[in-house]
C-alpha cells in the first residue's frame, strides 16, 4: 500500500494547528507531522497532546545558529521518516491546505505520480475576504481568491519521495539521490527537473502553460487570514530565517497575496467532516486546555500589538 505524510514547520500557530490537523486528516495521510520551535504561545503543549492522542508526530527542534528553522525542521522530519517511511511527503505551511478536485481523493493524486518522484502543486492565493479581526476558522471564513494562477506569482508546493532526496526546502525537494528525478504536473504530464538539481532556493517548476494548467489538485494558501492574524506573523518571524518585515499591510507580500476578485466555495464540501475531526481531536485527553491557552496567547499579543504607543 502507498503512504504518505504531511509535514509543517511550525512556530506560535496554536489558533490554526487543530483545523489544518483535521483537514489533512480527512483527507487520509497516513501520519501528520509538525516540527516546532521556539514557541511561546503553548503550541508544544497542544501538539504534545495532539502526539500522545495518536492524532500526528511532533518534532520539537533546535535551529543551530545562522540555520533557517525549515531547513532544521526538515532535517528532523526526514530523520523521523528514515525510522517510520513514508512513500511520499508533502511538505507545506500551516496556512497551506491541500485542496483536490471534487472527483479525486489522495490515492487518485498519489497515482499522478507512479513514475515519477515529484507532484508539482500550484498554489492558488486566498485574501483576506474583508476580515479585520480572525474569525475563528480558515476554510469557512476565506472564500475569495485570485482569478487564475500566474506565472509571475503563482509559487508550488511539492508530493515528493523522502526516500529519493537527501534534503527539501519550503518549495522542493533538493540534492537528488537518484540519477534522473522526474517530475510531474498537478495534470500528470512531464516537467522539468532542473529546479531539483540546484542548491539555489526555486520556488517555480517549467513550462509554466503545463505546470499552471488545470490538474487534480492545488495548494491552497491562506497567506493573510485576517488583518490581525498577518500583522501578528511579524512578531513570529519567518520560516527562512528572515525577519518579520515582509508582513506589513499594503506592503509587497500583502499586495501579492491578499487576492479576492474570485471565490473559490470547494474546500467547504469537506468543511463538515473537518469539523468532526477537530471536535474529535479536542476530546482527546489535554487538547481542549491546550488549545485555550493558545487562543489566549493569541488574543494577548493581539492586545498588546493594538494597544496605543
Amino acid at each position: 500500500m502507498t503512504t504518505a505524510a504531511v509535514l509543517a514547520c511550525m512556530r506560535n500557530e496554536g489558533p490554526f494547528i487543530l483545523e489544518w490537523v483535521a483537514w489533512h486528516r480527512v483527507l487520509g495521510f497516513d501520519a501528520v507531522i509538525v516540527a516546532t520551535n521556539d514557541c511561546t504561545d503553548g503550541s508544544d503543549a497542544l501538539l504534545g497532546a495532539l502526539a500522545a492522542g495518536g492524532a500526528l508526530v511532533h518534532l520539537p527542534h533546535t535551529p543551530a545558529a545562522g540555520e533557517a528553522p525549515q531547513d532544521s525542521g526538515m532535517r528532523a522530519a526526514l530523520a523521523h521518516l528514515a525510522q517510520a517511511p513514508a512513500d511520499w511527503l508533502l511538505h507545506i505551511d500551516s496556512d497551506e491546505f491541500l485542496n483536490p478536485r471534487s472527483d479525486t481523493t489522495l490515492p487518485d493524486l498519489l497515482a499522478l505520480g507512479q513514475d515519477a518522484h515529484v507532484i508539482a502543486l500550484p498554489w492558488r492565493a486566498f485574501g483576506d475576504s474583508g476580515h479585520r479581526r480572525w474569525p475563528g476558522a480558515t476554510i469557512p471564513h476565506f472564500t475569495r481568491c485570485e482569478g487564475a494562477p500566474s506565472p509571475d506569482t503563482t509559487k508550488f508546493k511539492s508530493l515528493f519521495r523522502p526516500a529519493a532526496f537527501a534534503h527539501a526546502h519550503d518549495h522542493m525537494p533538493m540534492r537528488p539521490r537518484v540519477a534522473a528525478p522526474r517530475v510531474v504536473a498537478a495534470n500528470g504530464q512531464p516537467l522539468d527537473p532542473a529546479p531539483l538539481m540546484s542548491d539555489k532556493h526555486h520556488s517555480r517548476y517549467r513550462p509554466s502553460d503545463i505546470a499552471l494548467a488545470p490538474g487534480r489538485a492545488t495548494i491552497h494558501h491562506y497567506a493573510i487570514r485576517s488583518e490581525d492574524v498577518f500583522r501578528l506573523k511579524s512578531l513570529r518571524g519567518d520560516g527562512q530565517g528572515k525577519d518579520g518585515t515582509k508582513y506589513r499591510i499594503g506592503g509587497r507580500w500583502h499586495r501579492i497575496a491578499n487576492r479576492n476578485e474570485a471565490e473559490d466555495r470547494s474546500a467547504l464540501r469537506l468543511w463538515p467532516t473537518t469539523q468532526a475531526e477537530m471536535a474529535r481531536l479536542r476530546a482527546l485527553p489535554g487538547v481542549a486546555p491546550a488549545e485555550a491557552a493558545t487562543l489566549a496567547a493569541f488574543e494577548a499579543a493581539r492586545a498588546r500589538m493594538e494597544r496605543p504607543a
